[in-house]
């Protein structure tokens, strides 16, 4: 399953910390789209991925500043 999760106007480290509660919550193998519009979270969510062990499937340019990263979880 695909789950949701707009972390606009929160900055850095905000957004993955919300990922990681929400990913704790999911079963292995479901995405996680999270949208962000921190620039930091270009390093952050892969770092992150990385880290934990999550697979960081896509990332889109969704414009005005807004990425879209689409993580599977481990």
């Amino acid at each position: 399953m695909t789950y949701e999760l707009d972390t606009c106007g929160l900055l850095c480290p905000l957004p993955v910390l919300k990922a990681r509660k929400r990913l704790s919550s999911l079963a292995s193998g479901d995405i996680l789209a999270l949208l962000c519009d921190d620039p930091a979270a270009a390093i952050d969510v892969p770092h992150f991925c990385n880290e934990n062990g999550h697979q960081l499937t896509k990332t889109v340019d969704e414009g005005q500043g807004k990425t879209l990263y689409l993580i599977k979880k481990a």
